[in-house]
């Protein structure tokens, strides 16, 4: 019951403030570590099969020392006090989740479009995605909007969620490390091919089910939200798997049937033009009040999984009580 009542607060706490530039951010941590840990790789592999090898130990250092680290603070504050500990795990959980810096990243795009600055959206969406903005017209700037916070729905809220769940502040801070080692060194590039496959396939296996879970919890969103629930379903498992990601696709697929719009399409890369699958059957153009539909949506499912946890640790405190 405790447990689900820190995910409660640490949401909330997260709905309302957000990340804070003045107060110290574990994921900016990660990236220090990562970098440096990076460089000294870099310095003693002289081959790929030396980056490779080093490529296992960055997740177990850098997700294992996460996990270590905070399990070890919590434990020192339960010895001073218990509560003193339940409320730094609450701050520590609530770091690893970004509804509010979500919500707001796709809501300045969405306010730019309103305002017909075209140029001022392209800025907006260029801070939160990899693709090339400079020359979007507004419907691929929805697209890339639509498609940053829908996948986002499973990293940045869900997955944390899930993994403090099972254990807490460490555990969800080991599955942030992880994501963020994907999103620094999983490509599959030249540079991180070698260094960054374990990466990147750790990432694939900690977002498994959340992101399945989460693509059910968008139906259910759908449905009560009054779009069409069918389609989203019909859409997920029609088109979920021509992701390239095999859990990306998931959410966005769902949101994509749920609003009857196409995602997917050619994107461009520092000036490289590459084509990800369609998603959705696209029954009418893309327009910016999508952006808002699809916020609403990662709302609901995020409340719908806190409501979940409740749910589920009072059912068996009473079960408990009864027997």
């Amino acid at each position: 019951m405790i447990v689900s009542l820190v995910i409660m607060a640490a949401y909330l706490l997260d709905r309302l403030i957000g990340d804070p530039r003045w107060l110290p951010h574990p994921v900016i941590g990660m990236g220090h570590a990562i970098s440096a840990l990076e460089k000294a790789i870099r310095r003693k592999a002289r081959s790929d099969q030396g980056l490779k090898c080093a490529g296992m130990l960055l997740p177990l250092i850098v997700a294992g020392g996460s996990f270590v680290l905070a399990w070890g603070l919590l434990r020192v504050l339960a010895w001073i006090h218990p509560w003193l500990s339940v409320v730094v795990e609450i701050v520590l959980i609530a770091t690893t989740i970004a509804s509010k810096g979500l919500k707001d990243a796709g809501m300045a795009v969405y306010r730019a479009l309103q305002a017909n600055d075209l140029t001022a959206a392209r800025r907006e969406l260029g801070m939160i995605v990899g693709r090339d903005t400079q020359q979007l017209d507004e419907p691929e700037i929805v697209r890339g909007t639509v498609e940053t916070v829908a996948e986002n729905i499973v990293d940045a809220i869900i997955s944390p969620l899930f993994y403090a769940l099972i254990g807490g502040a460490p555990l969800a801070l080991a599955y942030r490390a992880v994501n963020t080692l994907d999103s620094m060194v999983g490509y599959k590039n030249e540079k991180y091919l070698h260094l960054g496959w374990a990466s990147a396939r750790l990432d694939d296996v900690a977002n498994y089910i959340p992101a399945r879970m989460t693509a059910v919890m968008l139906v259910i969103a759908s449905w009560l939200y009054r779009l069409d629930a069918a389609r989203s379903w019909r859409t997920i498992k029609r088109d979920a798997r021509l992701h390239p990601s095999p859990n990306s696709g998931f959410p966005e697929s769902a949101v994509a049937g749920a609003l009857g719009i196409r995602l997917g399409g050619y994107n461009v890369y520092h000036g490289i033009r590459s084509f990800r699958a369609y998603m959705g059957e696209g029954i009418r153009p893309l327009e910016s009040k999508d952006i808002r539909h699809t916020i609403r949506l990662m709302f609901a499912v995020s409340t719908m999984f806190v409501g979940l946890c409740l749910m589920g640790a009072a059912g068996c405190f009473a079960l408990g009580w009864m027997q």
